[in-house]
């Protein structure tokens, strides 16, 4: 079956993002799904993400005569297909090996951004060769300079354009759910995780094939592929020391856009600004980190008041539609990143799951603003709405 017709079929089977899911979650071990699905404490928040677009409704407009929509979008002098990137996540060869590389082939087709983690399971060296013009780095900023001059060396010598400085994780956040499932790292060889094995052949297969899931970029750094050693140098090395200083450097560091990602508050939006970075990621972290937030809908009003144009406004947590991804446009943003449904994509129907992902996201976000009688983003922001 070729490039076009498995596409035909995955949007006959599965039109829905939510039927792609159902079949990654029986289509992969029950570890992998906690941690992929899972927010942390009683996971409000990642309910309250995906509830909170329901508060919008839109008043369409009729008789606008042959209506297309415009989808193109250009953000830090790039264009793209469409205002819809895959967001970084990270362990992600947990959840499908190779996953990294299908999604970075999915962007350079499409020609959508890729955000690749600084704790994903492969390399910027080896998904610089997919990704084409499309990559982004996701950095978790490292204690060490020396480490960090690295990582932002590696990233930019193998092509990736846009620095995206994870701002939202001062600390590890507890995940329970995850944790009761039984990851740990590296994973321990239980019944549970054997019969996790047996029950799931295909994933195995790949697994035993690719080999078992590594943190490969920063296994370069501990000077060892022990998964336990080489996530503690993660959880002790990594993150939680970022304050404005440290953005300045990271600035005058990388040659291209710097974003700062998970912002909430305007007051760092707004300081954001004065310190010349170049693009604000409004952000919850999907719900994965502090259960007591707010809402990424609830932040972006705000912060695109004080960002007013300034700088592009970046958006992800609990998108799951393209109707989801209009509203945020609509509410402020320049642009959305979706990451859980680009991993259902792949775990449930392989090489080109991501296309179909993004090819219902898209679709949907021109059919809804056909349907809302608009034919661009700026027509767009002075449509009509009801909040509830």
């Amino acid at each position: 079956m070729n490039y076009q017709s498995k596409l035909n079929s995955f949007q006959n089977n599965y039109p829905r993002v939510s039927e792609v899911a159902k079949k990654a979650k029986k289509r992969i071990p029950r570890v992998a799904w906690e941690y992929l699905d899972s927010g942390t404490g009683n996971e409000d928040l990642v309910k309250r993400n995906n509830r909170s677009f329901e508060r919008i409704s839109f008043l369409p407009r009729f008789c606008k005569g042959d209506l297309n929509a415009n989808t193109s979008s250009i953000l830090f002098g790039k264009s793209y297909n469409a205002p819809i990137g895959i967001a970084p996540v990270g362990l992600t060869g947990l959840m499908w090996p190779k996953v990294e590389q299908y999604l970075a082939q999915t962007a350079n087709r499409l020609n959508i951004p890729y955000c690749l983690s600084t704790v994903a399971t492969e390399t910027p060296e080896t998904i610089g060769k997919h990704v084409g013009e499309n990559g982004w780095f996701q950095l978790y900023p490292p204690k060490d300079k020396k480490v960090r001059e690295s990582l932002l060396k590696r990233a930019q010598d193998e092509g990736f354009t846009t620095l995206v400085v994870t701002a939202d994780v001062p600390m590890a956040s507890r995940r329970e759910r995850s944790k009761k499932a039984g990851l740990s790292m590296p994973p321990k060889i239980t019944p549970r995780l054997i019969w996790d094995g047996i029950t799931h052949p295909v994933w195995s297969w790949q697994t035993l094939k690719h080999g078992l899931p590594r943190l490969r970029t920063v296994e370069h750094y501990s000077g060892t592929r022990d998964l336990k050693f080489t996530s503690g140098f993660v959880g002790n090395r990594l993150g939680g020391t970022l304050d404005w200083k440290y953005c300045e450097e990271l600035k005058k560091a990388w040659k291209g856009p710097v974003v700062l990602k998970g912002i909430l508050h305007p007051k760092d939006a707004k300081k954001a600004v004065e310190i010349g970075i170049d693009g604000i990621y409004v952000s919850n972290h999907g719900g994965r980190q502090f259960n007591g937030a707010i809402t990424a809908t609830e932040a972006l009003p705000n912060i695109a008041e004080v960002i007013n144009r300034k700088i592009p406004i970046i958006f992800d947590s609990g998108i799951g539609t393209g109707l989801d991804a209009m509203k945020a446009l609509y509410l402020g943003a320049d642009f959305v990143f979706v990451g859980r449904p680009f991993i259902y994509g792949v775990s449930a129907l392989g090489k080109f799951g991501g296309d179909h992902i993004a090819n219902i996201l898209i679709d949907d976000l021109k059919n809804n603003m056909v349907q809302l009688g608009v034919k661009d983003f700026e027509e767009l922001r002075k449509a009509d709405v009801v909040l509830s």
